[in-house]
C-alpha cells in the first residue's frame, strides 16, 4: 500500500522514518492563512485535513498523512517566524510562560473512503529567557521553520522548564502514537 507524507519537513520525515513503513513525502500547496474567528484546534485540525487531502486528491489510492501544528501566546497564533527577528518576538513572547501547542494529524485515502483525524495538544511550561539567551539560541539553532521558534528535538528543550504531553512526538510535529493508531485503523501492520 503507498503511503504519503504530506510534508517535506525533514523533521516530520524523520518521525515518520520511526515506524519503519516505506513511503514517500511531498509538498501540499495549503493556504495556511487562519480563518476569521476560527480556534485554534479548529485550525490545526482543518490544516492537516487539507495538506493530506490536497494529496489525496492527486492519489486516490494511497494513504495520505497530513500533520499540522500551532500555538496561542497572548491572543496570537505562532507559526514559523521566518526570520531571526520574528523568532527574537515569538521567544520572549514565550518566556516565562505556560502554553498549549496542538499538533493535528490527519489519514486520507479517498478510493477507500478513509478520512480519519486526531490532535494532540502538549503543555510546555518555558524558563524565563533573557536576550542573550534567546540571541544565543537563535545563532546556535536557526528556528525559523518551526512553530514558537524552537527544536525540542534539539537545543531548543534547553529552553523549557517541563513538558506535559500524551506523545512526546507530537511536540516535534508528528504524534507519532496517534498516526501509528490511524495506520492500523487502515490495515497498515504496525509493528
Amino acid at each position: 500500500m503507498r503511503i504519503i507524507l504530506a510534508s517535506t519537513s525533514t523533521y516530520r520525515k524523520q518521525l515518520l522514518e520511526r515506524l519503519l513503513i516505506d513511503f514517500e513525502c511531498m509538498a501540499p500547496e495549503v493556504d495556511e492563512t487562519p480563518l476569521t474567528g476560527e480556534s485554534l484546534t479548529t485550525m490545526v485540525d482543518r490544516l492537516a485535513l487539507a495538506k493530506a487531502g490536497v494529496i489525496a486528491d492527486s492519489f486516490p489510492d494511497a494513504l495520505v498523512i497530513g500533520s499540522d501544528q500551532s500555538l496561542i501566546a497572548s491572543g496570537r497564533v505562532l507559526g514559523k517566524a521566518g526570520n531571526p527577528e520574528a523568532a527574537a518576538t515569538q521567544l520572549e513572547l514565550l518566556s516565562g510562560r505556560e502554553v498549549v501547542f496542538e499538533t493535528a494529524v490527519a489519514l486520507v485515502c479517498r478510493s477507500r473512503g478513509i478520512t480519519l483525524q486526531r490532535r494532540v495538544p502538549t503543555l510546555v511550561h518555558f524558563r524565563h529567557l533573557n536576550g542573550d539567551e534567546i540571541q544565543r539560541y537563535i545563532e546556535d539553532e536557526k528556528p525559523f521553520d518551526c512553530a514558537g521558534s524552537f527544536k525540542a528535538e534539539a537545543l531548543g528543550i534547553s529552553l523549557f522548564e517541563r513538558i506535559s504531553a500524551d506523545d512526546p512526538t507530537a511536540l516535534i510535529g508528528l504524534p507519532l502514537i496517534a498516526t501509528a493508531e490511524l495506520l492500523r485503523i487502515a490495515g497498515c501492520q504496525i509493528p
